[in-house]
């Protein structure tokens, strides 16, 4: 019973987005509302000589950008709550989408004068597949920007779900005064704090109340009851079981920077949002409420500590209670496993826990035992889905500059590979280490952090490849004769897998045609069925 109690307390939900709309500045605000922190770093401001509190790499810091999926968990309102703040960034698309695997809910942030964007429709698509619960927060209400009812239009039309607005902003840009609560009918007005939480203004149950109009002003009080209206004809209304199924999107309004709005989104997430979920797996579906643990790693970083070297997985407990020095199964590599020091974060910042519960996120230390997409049991063996690697897009070999580090340049590149950043394929002859991913970014950051954290000189060299493609064949002399034929394309990549190296479309389109045997997968989702 008392561990129902404790699921039932869970929120768990990743923070999404295209780039620099303010995913980094609301988590903070969130934590600050949560009081996990006292100030919060305004994110790109010199003046402030603090950075945001999830973007804790060094490289992050120098950017102003997040490149890394940081865990960040807190208390509000008796409820423990799970934030995954991910980068924006479309190159580090797979971090994202790995993430959506181990949250409940997506809270969505738009700016409201770039409205949904390439990025944000792909996020949403993933979100859409699982049918997980979206919120929306339109960000930046205090610049100019699209007007309230165009966004919303644009929100349904491109991202193709119902919309519900739950809070209403009282002006924009200049004007921009604080925000009604439609949900609760309350009203509150902040002045503009970056760092700190202002004491709300007043409280107003009923718009039509004159202390409105004396507040804000006769002509935007008007405004206010004019839009209200519009609201409650067009927009059904609101159910949180719509929500819940993934059918509607609430939607609300602030400025995070200035903290307008962020409380009365997370007041209303608290409420609304789902407690931990069941998942799949390729036996069966788990439920959170099992006696027996389950849970899967779905993000593995290396050096979160510079000083230390150290190396965690994250895990998402899925089912039963996860406990500090107990032993549990690893289903790929069937042995047993005892952690006797699991932590909680806030983001770099660690503390020591004794239980988990199904929702929560644990780190744990790991000596290279982790890949992403492991699964850990009390016993039971099976292998959760939906945690791909995807085929990557660019390519560029690693050149070591320093042939006295080559022993620190291997072990870097495969950490940083088993964080999932990046994919690594090792062709023959001359064991070349070729590096694909989904965006040119990536590069940048693994070649900073070989030099800075390993201290490997390396250099990247670009590598004129359209696609890779995992290959198998079921009958293994078909494999081998492809192989052969195509010894100049082929790589292995880093658990031994063979991969086609396709130079143009046109060639890829071909080795299908001529090899009707050999199948070609764009995704590594193919090596569970083989695991059976």
């Amino acid at each position: 019973m008392r561990d129902q109690v404790q699921i039932e307390k869970r929120r768990t939900f990743g923070i999404i987005s295209h780039p620099d709309a303010g995913k980094t500045t609301l988590t903070e605000k969130l934590l600050l509302f949560g009081g996990a922190i006292q100030t919060a770093g305004a994110v790109k401001n010199n003046k402030i000589k603090k950075t945001a509190t999830s973007d804790f790499m060094e490289i992050e810091k120098q950017r102003g950008i997040s490149v890394a999926t940081s865990v960040m968990a807190f208390q509000y309102k008796n409820k423990q709550i799970n934030i995954l703040d991910t980068p924006g960034h479309k190159d580090f698309a797979e971090d994202t989408f790995r993430t959506l695997t181990a949250v409940d809910s997506v809270i969505l942030v738009i700016d409201c004068a770039n409205g949904v964007e390439e990025q944000t429709k792909r996020l949403m698509e993933v979100c859409r597949m699982r049918k997980t619960p979206v919120i929306v927060f339109i960000n930046k209400m205090d610049r100019d920007g699209k007007e309230a009812f165009d966004l919303l239009d644009e929100l349904e039309q491109t991202l193709a779900i119902k919309v519900r607005p739950l809070t209403w902003p009282i002006g924009m840009g200049d004007r921009f005064q604080g925000v009604y609560n439609i949900y609760q009918q309350s009203l509150n007005l902040f002045s503009a704090n970056k760092t700190k939480i202002e004491e709300k203004v007043l409280e107003i149950s009923d718009v039509k109340d004159e202390k409105l109009a004396a507040t804000i002003g006769e002509k935007a009080a008007a405004e206010l009851c004019e839009e209200l209206d519009i609201v409650e004809n067009i927009y059904d209304p609101f159910k949180r079981e719509d929500y819940l199924s993934g059918d509607i999107a609430p939607v609300f309004f602030g400025s995070a920077v200035n903290n307008f709005g962020v409380r009365e989104l997370l007041d209303t997430f608290c409420e609304i949002s789902p407690s931990p979920i069941g998942r799949d797996t390729d036996v069966r579906r788990v439920e959170p409420n099992e006696e027996a643990f389950s849970g899967f790693v779905f993000k593995i970083h290396a050096n979160l500590d510079p000083k230390h070297r150290d190396r965690i997985a994250f895990l998402r407990v899925v089912s039963g209670k996860f406990e500090r020095n107990t032993f549990y199964y690893h289903v790929r590599l069937d042995k047993k496993l005892k952690f006797s020091n699991p932590t909680s974060f806030l983001a770099q910042d660690k503390s020591i826990i004794d239980e988990a519960y199904p929702g929560d996120v644990v780190g744990l230390y790991d000596t290279g035992n982790f890949k992403i997409g492991d699964t850990l049991s009390s016993g039971e063996k099976f292998i959760y889905k939906g945690i791909p690697s995807f085929s990557p897009e660019i390519f560029q070999e690693l050149e070591n500059l320093d042939p006295m580090k080559s022993k620190q340049l291997e072990k870097g590149i495969r950490q940083l590979i088993d964080e999932g950043v990046a994919q690594l394929f090792i062709q023959q002859p001359g064991n070349r280490k070729i590096v694909g991913t989904v965006g040119q970014l990536q590069f940048e950051v693994i070649n900073y952090r070989l030099i800075h954290e390993y201290g490997a000189n390396c250099r990247f060299v670009h590598r004129n490849f359209f696609k890779a493609c995992w290959v198998t064949a079921e009958k293994p002399e078909k494999l081998l004769a492809f192989e052969r034929a195509k010894s100049n394309s082929m790589a292995s990549d880093k658990d031994g897998y063979l991969i086609f190296l396709a130079e143009t479309p046109f060639l890829l389109t071909m080795a299908e045609q001529d090899y009707p045997d050999i199948t070609f997968h764009q995704t590594s989702e193919f090596m569970l069925s083989e695991k059976k």
